[in-house]
């Protein structure tokens, strides 16, 4: 560490910012195959035209855009992720730019221990709601294959996917085991969402949706597996501790829970992703963090379950798997 590398780490978040504003309005779907001047696009968009200019130029920098005399083109990374003419667009890049808000918040935070942003999911807007359900849809579709890959399923019938968003594991358990009958439990504003997604991608006649809060609900019972990804590190400890408690019950005997999360060691140094994931914890919710392995023994251990083991993952996500005995 030097003072050179301090400043470089420091002022990180300027390429960043670039890249996001570009996506949050939506230049590169606007940018022609022919090409556009930046004094067109801005009439197009409605923008200033020197502040256009000024931000296509440094995206062009970067290597997100490329400009020919006064003519700026997408590369084709940037159509094909950036563009939602493209059928890989990142839609849910959008979220990151949501999270910036909240991040812009973290010295008020650690001053006052109050999240930037406390207000529940479903209140918080149909655009930041369908942003963040689609930012997790495409980071699990991707992961879930490799996440799911060591899993034993011998004997799992029904799972029930809590806070399953998009369905995106649910529909991975679907391909390992075609069998399998899996129900996605979240929350009313999430299951129109989710039912998109499993209509999409072919699963409308293989995958149930159940609508509840489990911070409020009971879960339905009679499944062989409760799955739970993402889900503990938007709570505190007391929810968590009751969620535990209504998957035991939700469980068939035998049944197995599967906790995949960021899981820290015990002082919560590592793994470093976890550490930081702490903090957009901190600044976006009320009372959510990343749990140490001994915390969530404990939790599942005082729900009841048995033969607690921890599997980690090379992502930096942990899975802690219990059974129902």
């Amino acid at each position: 560490m030097n003072p050179s590398s301090i400043k470089e780490f420091v002022y990180s978040y300027q390429k960043s910012r670039i890249l996001l504003s570009g996506f949050e309005l939506d230049l590169f779907t606007n940018i022609e195959e022919s090409g556009i001047t930046s004094k067109q696009l801005a009439r197009k968009l409605q923008l200033n035209e020197h502040a256009c200019d000024r931000l296509l130029n440094a995206l062009a920098s970067l290597g997100f855009l490329s400009k020919q005399k006064q003519l700026f083109f997408n590369t084709a990374d940037s159509f094909n992720f950036l563009s939602r003419k493209s059928p890989d667009y990142q839609g849910g890049l959008m979220h990151s730019n949501h999270l910036w808000n909240t991040w812009s918040h973290l010295t008020e935070v650690v001053k006052t221990g109050a999240s930037a942003h406390p207000s529940e999911i479903n209140g918080r807007g149909e655009e930041w709601l369908s942003a963040f359900i689609t930012a997790m849809h495409d980071r699990a579709i991707k992961q879930a294959p490799q996440q799911l890959a060591g899993l034993d399923l011998t004997g799992i019938k029904s799972i029930l996917d809590v806070g399953g968003g998009s369905g995106a594991y649910s529909m991975e358990f679907i391909n390992r085991t075609p069998e399998i009958e899996a129900t996605v439990f979240d929350l009313p504003n999430v299951v129109p969402i989710t039912k998109k997604f499993i209509e999409k991608a072919g699963f409308a006649n293989k995958i149930k949706t159940y609508t509840g809060d489990y911070t409020k609900d009971e879960l339905p019972e009679g499944f062989d597996l409760v799955f739970l990804s993402a889900i503990i590190h938007s709570n505190p400890l007391r929810t968590n501790q009751q969620l535990i408690q209504k998957c035991f019950k939700a469980l068939n005997p035998n049944g197995l829970i599967i906790i995949q999360d960021w899981i820290m060691n015990n002082d919560r140094t590592e793994p470093t992703s976890g550490a930081i994931f702490a903090i957009n914890m901190l600044v976006g919710t009320d009372g959510g963090d990343c749990f140490t392995e001994q915390e969530v023994s404990e939790m599942l251990a005082t729900a009841g379950f048995k033969q607690i083991r921890r599997k980690e993952l090379d992502s930096g996500l942990s899975q802690m798997i219990a059974k129902k005995i």
